[in-house]
């Protein structure tokens, strides 16, 4: 079940609570197995209500799950045991003892054996043991206590026991937002709307204030933003300091030399004695009091009527509507779980990178997105600004201090094979990154922006290859290596000094995984022989010992908020296996299908958004959903990928980096990513401009240089600075919010047409375009900047483009009546519709324009003025609704913010699409604007009008600077 339907159940919950529906509340928790309530199950042991106490338990654990809950079962039923004895109920106590008890034989024979003896006795406190046993209220009590602290040991109950603390009627809350926003969206809304049903959508044109709901997606409900997302916590951390007592989620990984991690809940072996100490037992604290929110449901008066800020942009009418049948008024929140779906995976190439070698190894700078780090075969390291696709930096792999080497590293480098990259790695905040070599070596770097990379430390960190390396921080910031010597070793990255050498595998060290829960730090390795043990910063061994699915070499990692941890491998046999572990058990919880049985090397992959696996396999990408083990999706990256692919997320999941067959990487984009490598096309590398892909919420349409070189930019033409992201573990990012700017196009000079006479049909060549959608009739027609191919709009608003592909007949893909063009569409299928006007759709004039690198049209049918992404046809912005209505647009040849926009009202409007402003508005027509044309040198805007007027305008508003 997905997180949200999970937090749904909650909310449910808290609802049936609030209404008194006690047994169906208790009926809920028990089959979602979500939440264990303590004070029911503590009124239930003490009433005595053991079928009723064995039946809620069972929505949580069996029997047979682990000690803790043999130990809880066994307590329960040797308790109504010793009662029925107690009334001298012999049958009953036969009927417990053969029905309850004797699964407990298989277990502790003799001590079966015992509890049947009692049954011989007059009383059953002549046993020793159970001397000290009073009557059945104080019999309970001490038993609940034990039962209470085994309960909060008990793994499978972990994240159980605590209700989330949520506001007074959140769904009811949740509800009225509903309703609200849909009053908000009404024509004509009444001042008090009569709300009588939530069966369908509300509106104020129907009886009883409700409407059917529409077939179709309202097209309002576009601009509504999505619910944000929690921030994600980073897996690349600053690390929490100092070691504490093991907490109980790792419990069933690093199992303690006692075999209690909660030292005062005792799951050891079953007996008949009772707790003698009450008052140790009670020292351990209770389940929280009644008044402690974050344990009980937060009941109030259905009626009461929460009193909170009213968000800006809601109108009074709206905020207050008296929505009678859920009496909780309209809240500001917004706090919710992000949703995801496919279309956020990065599937178009946007760019290949050829790298000389083959790539073995690439990371993500943590903070500058655009940033590729990439490491070789062949020993060289490089860094990519994928914005400008420009080669910042390079190193060949050159050990810094011969002189210093041990000789058996000597006796390496004196070999012909060269130093391979193993991996790279970024350290959390992106001012250092390592490198492990195939060759005893380890690089730290620290890098300063652009090319400015220095030589940080050098370590001879194993003998033999440098497997992985990654960076942790146990109280200080430190680099962890593994090598095919068996160690895994901890050394400070500030001064190169060891910290700890952890000793244990027996088989060359394939990777690690430094990681935190609360407050405690260690390191998952895996070895070639499959292997899985785990380290505390204590040089006190392994806590763990595991295989790895099919005994393969394999790596591990976290999901970026640190809660999921997921690994992925192959062993010797090809077989590749990727899985989700549950901590609390040291089990494997899923396994992933869609591998192949024949992997060429070992399958590498990534985890993103919280949500969506990767893994590199069979000349493919294959991508799945974390809750689903069945493939979501593949991609070949329009080919060339070798069997196995190195493959690496950007740290917001919008680019993804896969390794090539020729020495190159391509780079995988979604809409956002796009957008985002649009924005940097063409300018110079600014560390402050690409600090988080988040920056740039709509598409970038790009600036020109000013056309007079004596004038600078303004201030306006920069990108906002962004403020640099603060902690890795809360993940925090300032979010600035960037109004649409179409990327950046080179200044390509004006070409110089020759002039061609055509005297003879014989010169002339007709083709007819193929078309498999709804014919109908071309409203508007062009070729684009390019040459490349025809875009037309039809009278029904759609948009068609029709691109010549290359071939033996068509080299430069130009367009030619000699070959036929496809009919484009990406592979999304959407097609980019204009919206039309409600009045009179057939007096509209459509119009479009495009921008002059062909990325982004910017089209009208007599409705809103829409803005496309020509690469994926979805839309990127609306506006300037009528009336009245455009009816030609045109771009400033220096600057695509700017738009000329003819009106139906014959007035043309000098429109910045950056602040999303009218500059200028321009009169002197008599009729609608039917032609716009800037002069490429002349600060001149031509206009032509249905009054068959001719009209120049100067402005100092169509200059993009001025």
């Amino acid at each position: 079940m997905s997180s949200l339907s999970r937090e749904l159940v909650f909310l449910i919950l808290q609802f049936l609570d609030e209404e008194k529906f006690k047994e169906t509340v208790h009926k809920l928790e028990q089959e979602s197995g979500f939440f264990f309530n303590m004070r029911y199950f503590e009124e239930t042991v003490t009433n005595g209500e053991w079928d009723d106490v064995e039946k809620y338990l069972s929505g949580f654990t069996k029997v047979d799950d682990n000690r803790y809950s043999m130990k809880i079962f066994f307590e329960i039923r040797k308790q109504k045991y010793l009662e029925a004895l107690d009334k001298r109920d012999r049958a009953k106590a036969v009927e417990i003892l053969v029905k309850d008890l004797k699964v407990f034989s298989a277990f502790n024979e003799e001590l079966f054996k015992e509890i049947t003896q009692l049954l011989t006795l007059e009383n059953f406190r002549d046993n020793e043991q159970l001397s000290k046993y009073g009557d059945t209220k104080s019999a309970r009590g001490i038993m609940l206590a034990e039962l209470k602290k085994l309960i909060e040991a008990n793994p499978l109950f972990r994240d159980k026991l605590q209700f989330p603390s949520l506001k007074n009627s959140r769904l009811r809350t949740l509800i009225n937002q509903s309703l609200n926003w849909q009053h908000q969206l009404c024509k004509n809304p009444k001042a008090n709307p009569d709300i009588k049903t939530l069966f369908v959508d509300h509106t104020c044109g129907q009886p009883n204030g409700a409407r059917a709901p529409s077939p179709v997606t309202n097209p309002l409900m576009g601009a509504v933003p999505k619910a944000g997302g929690f921030p994600p916590l980073s897996a690349h951390g600053p690390f929490q300091p100092a070691p504490a007592p093991l907490p109980t989620s790792l419990a069933g990984w690093m199992a303690n030399p006692s075999p209690v991690p909660h030292p005062s809940a005792s799951a050891g072996p079953m007996g008949l004695a009772t707790a003698n100490n009450t008052a140790a037992i009670l020292k351990r604290p209770r389940t929280p009091p009644t008044n402690n929110p974050a344990m009980d449901y937060q009941t109030a008066d259905s009626e009461h009527v929460l009193k909170r800020p009213r968000p800006f942009g809601i109108s009074d009418e709206v905020n207050n509507l008296p929505v009678n049948i859920l009496p909780v008024a309209y809240t500001g929140q917004s706090h919710g779980q992000s949703s995801y779906s496919s279309d956020d995976l990065p599937k178009t190439v946007v760019m290949s990178l050829p790298q000389g070698s083959t790539v073995k190894s690439m990371d993500f700078h943590p903070v500058q997105q655009i940033l590729l780090l990439v490491g070789t075969n062949m020993g060289d390291i490089m860094v990519w600004d994928l914005g400008s696709r420009e080669r910042l930096a390079i190193k060949n792999f050159k050990v810094w201090e011969l002189g210093s080497c041990s000789m058996g590293l000597q006796a390496s480098l004196a070999n012909d094979y060269p130093a391979s990259v193993n991996r790279v790695m970024w350290s959390p905040d992106g001012t250092l990154f390592g490198v492990a070599y195939s060759k005893h070596i380890v690089h730290l770097y620290s890098y300063h922006n652009g090319d400015d990379l220095r030589n940080h430390l050098e370590i001879e960190a194993h003998v033999g290859s440098v497997n992985d390396l990654a960076f942790s921080y146990p109280n200080k910031l430190c680099v962890v290596t593994c090598g095919d010597d068996r160690f895994i070793k901890v050394w400070d990255a500030n001064t190169g000094s060891k910290q700890y050498t952890f000793e244990g595998h027996e088989a060359p060290v394939y990777s690690v995984c430094p990681h935190h829960k609360e407050s405690i730090q260690f390191i998952f390795s895996t070895a070639t022989d499959g292997k899985i043990k785990a380290w505390l910063y204590d040089n006190l061994g392994s806590r763990v010992d595991y295989d790895a699915p099919g005994h393969s070499s394999t790596t591990m990692a976290y999901s970026a908020d640190g809660t999921r941890l997921f690994s992925c491998g192959t062993n010797k046999e090809g077989d590749s296996y990727i899985v989700e572990w549950n901590e609390s058990e040291g089990a494997v919880k899923r396994t992933y299908h869609g591998l192949g049985k024949r992997s060429v090397g070992v399958v590498q992959f990534d985890t993103t958004k919280n949500r969506f696996l990767a893994a590199g396999d069979e000349f493919l990408v294959k991508f799945w959903d974390m809750d689903n083990i069945n493939l979501l999706m593949t991609t070949d990256a329009e080919g060339g990928l070798p069997a196995s692919p190195c493959i690496r997320f950007n740290k917001e999941g919008i680019l993804l980096a896969v390794s090539t067959n020729e020495n190159g990487i391509k780079i995988l984009a979604n809409q956002e990513g796009i957008r985002l490598l649009r924005t940097m096309e063409n300018r110079s590398f600014d560390a402050s401009r690409v600090a988080s892909a988040a920056v740039v919420k709509a598409p970038a349409i790009g600036t020109f240089p000013p056309a007079n070189p004596a004038v600078g930019a303004s201030i306006g033409d920069r990108a906002a600075p962004v403020a640099a992201m603060v902690g890795m573990n809360s993940d925090n990012r300032s979010l600035v919010d960037v109004k649409p700017r179409i990327a950046d196009e080179s200044g390509e000079k004006s070409r110089i047409w020759k002039l061609t006479e055509i005297n003879e049909q014989s010169q002339c060549r007709s083709l007819r375009l193929p078309d498999n959608l709804t014919a109908m009739r071309v409203s508007r027609l062009m070729y684009t900047n390019s040459g490349l191919a025809i875009l037309a709009l039809a009278s029904n608003a759609v948009h068609k483009l029709w691109k010549w592909q290359r071939n033996d007949r068509n080299i430069t893909t130009k367009a030619t009546a000699s070959v036929a063009p496809q009919l484009w569409q990406p592979s999304s299928g959407i097609l980019m519709t204009n919206e039309i006007s409600d009045t009179n759709p057939e007096d509209a004039v459509p119009c479009f324009a495009l921008s002059k690198n062909d990325s982004y049209v910017m089209s009208a049918s007599g409705g809103k003025v829409s803005l496309f992404n020509m690469m994926t046809f979805k839309t990127m912005t609306t506006f300037m609704p009528p009336p009245p209505a455009a009816t030609f647009l045109a771009f400033h040849p220096q600057d695509n913010n700017i738009i000329a926009i003819g009106m139906e009202d014959s007035s043309i409007q000098i429109y910045n699409v950056r602040v999303d402003e009218v500059k200028t508005k321009l009169k002197g027509h008599q009729k609608r604007v039917t032609g716009l044309a800037f002069s490429p040198v002349l600060n001149v805007l031509v206009s032509s009008g249905a009054d068959s007027q001719v009209r120049n305008s100067k402005s100092m508003c169509m200059c993009p600077h001025g």
